[in-house]
């Protein structure tokens, strides 16, 4: 049987065919019939304000990648127009997505079938469209940039390995092996630690990504699922999702320690299957998603400690921090809400209708968007986040389970 972490990351769901959409004019919004709901909540809240947008030059894009599990897709949401572009073919069964900060390329990973081999798939940013395929390992189901984004890492869970693309000739240079099952890999800002949460060996591993070589690996963190790396590179936060720890690792090759051996730190103690890891863009704390406890943990990243854990709502599985800071939003697989929780305040701060199952979510590079994923309704909802309110929802394919933006001006 299926695991939920593997629902949440990256499991197809069985749904239901294309429903009929209702869009009001001028503003584009979609509702389907079964979310009565829904409907009601948004008409009031979907009036368009123009002042609510950023002015967008004339050269300015932006866009919205999600990939449908189920159908082997990637629906791409035009941001400045706020609509669906199109829904774009690639591999089948992709789970994760991530959009270049340094090329107008986004790169989906596709897992296959159990046993299978998978692939990568280069999307061009500018036309949208598929500019190359290459082949991996057996069931991708990470990706990971280096700093530079010269190089992609992609973890292999179904062979226990980590390929190593170069997406300038967008080939497979190299091919490193990894622990038991691993299923996030993260590269760290300084680009001197690759790490690599292997979830079947519960453990750790970090990897020299110049050379390749395994430098440590710390055993102790059942079902290790997510990471989060500080923002100067000293320590790497692990997820031991099949338990209620979070693993903390000071790393060497660090400007603050460079004598100093890779080492577990702590053993933080938060709530029952830590699932996700959300961390404020200024480093200074850590957000666990605490999937059976209905909680979120509150950790300060310099000391350690565990602040509290929060009742935040049904399966929180996934959380993200506004640019400023100041507010966290908790999607809640097992509902139809988007939970907020103020920093600074320490509580539950509201709450926005959405579609059934929220599962992962973006920002908009101006911030004034939020897109949340809605695993088991086949949408993707629109939430403005100054008014904390559901502006729109948009139709995706089937299974839709990861998302990221990508902003960039034609030249």
């Amino acid at each position: 049987m299926p695991s939920k972490l593997d629902n949440v990351h990256h499991a197809a769901v069985a749904l239901s065919g294309p429903h009929p959409v209702l869009r009001r004019l001028p503003c584009p919004s979609f509702f389907k019939p079964g979310n009565a709901v829904l409907l009601l909540l948004a008409i009031p809240l979907t009036a368009c304000r123009p002042h609510d947008f950023p002015q967008y030059p004339a050269n300015y894009r932006e866009y919205v990648y999600v990939t449908n599990g189920g159908s082997g897709t990637v629906s791409i949401y035009d941001v400045v127009n706020v609509r669906l572009d199109r829904e774009v073919p690639v591999g089948s069964n992709p789970v994760a997505v991530v959009a270049s900060p340094t090329r107008n390329e986004v790169y989906v990973v596709n897992s296959g079938t159990p046993g299978t081999q998978g692939s990568v798939s280069v999307i061009n940013a500018e036309n949208n469209t598929v500019a190359a395929t290459v082949r991996v390992e057996r069931q991708p189901v990470a990706i990971a940039l280096s700093p530079n984004a010269n190089r992609a890492y992609i973890a292999n869970s179904g062979s226990n390995s980590i390929s190593i693309l170069d997406l300038k000739s967008r080939r497979v240079i190299a091919v490193l092996g990894a622990g038991q099952e691993p299923v996030a890999v993260l590269v760290s800002p300084d680009g001197k630690t690759l790490a690599v949460a292997n979830r079947r060996s519960n453990s750790v591993s970090l990897i020299d990504p110049v050379t390749g070589y395994l430098r440590a690996s710390f055993d102790g963190c059942p079902g290790a699922s997510d990471l989060a790396v500080l923002p100067d590179s000293t320590k790497v936060f692990a997820a031991c999702s099949a338990g209620h720890q979070v693993m903390v690792i000071a790393l060497a090759r660090s400007k603050f320690n460079p004598d100093q051996p890779d080492r577990v730190e702590s053993l933080l103690d938060v709530g029952r299957e830590p699932v996700h890891l959300a961390l404020k863009p200024d480093g200074g704390e850590i957000f666990v998603s605490n999937s059976l406890s209905d909680s979120i943990s509150e950790i300060i990243t310099g000391t350690d400690d565990v602040l509290g854990a929060y009742l935040i709502g049904a399966d929180p599985v996934r959380g993200i921090v506004s640019a400023d800071n100041a507010t966290l939003w908790v999607a809640n697989l097992r509902s139809q809400v988007v939970n907020l929780y103020s920093i600074d305040d320490g509580k539950r701060s509201g709450y926005v209708h959405v579609g059934d199952g929220p599962s992962a979510m973006a920002f908009s590079a101006a911030g004034h968007l939020l897109f949340v994923v809605d695993q088991h309704s086949d949408d993707v909802a629109v939430v403005r986040t100054a008014s904390h309110s559901l502006f729109t929802l948009l139709p995706a394919g089937r299974g839709p389970n990861a998302i990221a933006d990508k902003a960039f001006k034609v030249q």
